[in-house]
């Protein structure tokens, strides 16, 4: 089959690898250096999996900044164009879909519509009134940054919204492209395929937010958030995982999908939702309150970026912080190797490490590295157990 996915992020990425394995697929953006990296078989950002099957793998697979070229006799067009939150107005900005919608009805009206994009609750069943089509279904991703086509590889379940022999054939060429077996498949309505994307990514922010409000308890008490967590997670209804405390939940998706979907609750009774999305912006305060108490002079931010094996720092949490800090006047400078630039929101950047390491005399890192085992005793940090 040809396949287009439209956007080279992660997702689409990730996605568009996983088919050229059995399909021919073009990749397509409007960032020409997202492009040129493709073509060159390397990938634009840090995915240990993406990098080794675009240098070792026969794919095919280019890339291209023309849509409508691309699009000549495409099956499927997977849109995983980037949806960000507006928090003034409360809604995801789904300009960036639409737009490629209108465009694939104009160019190539058979092609089937495959939307990876995260979108609002209700928005496939408006989109096919807005723009009078049927072409469209929604498939949601699952995917972690930095692992995105492992979890492609090796994925928990394939969810489309739609039952129907399209849906059947496109969620047949994910399972073809995966390593598992035996995947579990779902085909469902629209509106649960929606909500599915919403709610398993709350859920996980609730978690976060959980262990993270334990965390702020043993803090405030003086007592050890290991030996409780250690305990706590020990029973199997609970297990080990998303158990690691940090500055708070953020990146590119919980956020904003937190936030999405408590705007979905009106008129529907609810408490936990809000509290979700309230508890993650009490965290985060009271790491910075945490922090300021300690009356460094000056405070070194060791990396933006939320985790381990990623180049993001979209959203980052520890930006929150930094804010906080600046505003009450305390210098603070930033280490991050992926910046190019010696200023980072009016803050210094410094890339030399040692210098870095010299002149702060607080060093703040949402997670533990290996860079800072010989400053232990300048390290503010709520990584307990040096996992993400």
């Amino acid at each position: 089959m040809k396949i287009v996915v439209v956007g080279l992020g992660y997702v689409g990425l990730s996605n568009a690898v996983l088919l050229a394995q059995h399909n021919a697929v073009i990749g397509v953006d409007i960032a020409q250096e997202r492009v040129e990296a493709v073509n060159s078989r390397q990938s634009p950002f840090f995915d240990t999996e993406l990098s080794k099957y675009l240098a070792e793998k026969e794919l095919d697979l280019c890339a291209s900044i023309d849509l409508t070229a691309s699009l000549a006799g495409a099956d499927y067009v997977i849109i995983s164009t980037p949806t960000n939150y507006d928090d003034e107005k409360n809604f995801f900005d789904t300009s960036s879909i639409e737009v490629v919608i209108s465009q694939v009805i104009k160019h190539e009206p058979n092609a089937c519509i495959v939307i990876k994009s995260t979108i609002p609750l209700g928005f496939i069943d408006g989109v096919k009134i807005r723009l009078k089509t049927d072409a469209v279904m929604f498939s949601p991703e699952f995917l972690r940054e930095g692992k995105a086509l492992y979890d492609n590889l090796h994925p928990s379940r394939i969810i489309v919204g739609e039952k129907s022999k399209r849906a059947e054939v496109f969620a047949g060429l994910l399972a073809q492209g995966a390593i598992d077996t035996n995947i579990k498949i779902f085909y469902t309505g629209t509106r649960e395929a929606e909500a599915i994307k919403l709610f398993s990514n709350t859920y996980l922010a609730m978690r976060v937010a959980f262990f993270n409000e334990l965390d702020s308890y043993a803090l405030a008490d003086g007592i050890s958030s290991r030996e409780i967590i250690d305990g706590v997670s020990s029973d199997p209804r609970i297990g080990n995982h998303y158990n690691n405390p940090s500055f708070g939940y953020g990146g590119y998706c919980l956020p904003k999908d937190t936030k999405q979907l408590l705007t979905n609750y009106q008129g529907v009774p609810q408490n936990i939702i809000k509290a979700i999305v309230d508890a993650n912006e009490t965290r985060m305060n009271f790491i910075a309150d945490e922090i300021i108490q300690k009356q460094a002079k000056s405070i070194g931010v060791y990396r933006l970026i939320m985790k381990h094996d990623s180049d993001n720092f979209r959203k980052s949490s520890i930006q929150i912080i930094i804010d906080r800090l600046h505003s009450q006047g305390i210098t603070t400078i930033i280490y991050e190797p992926t910046l190019k630039e010696n200023n980072f929101n009016g803050i210094e950047v410094i890339q030399d490490l040692a210098l870095f390491k010299d002149v702060s005399e607080l060093i703040i890192t949402n997670r533990l590295n290996d860079d800072l085992a010989d400053v232990l005793d300048k390290v503010y940090t709520r990584d307990i157990y040096n996992e993400n």
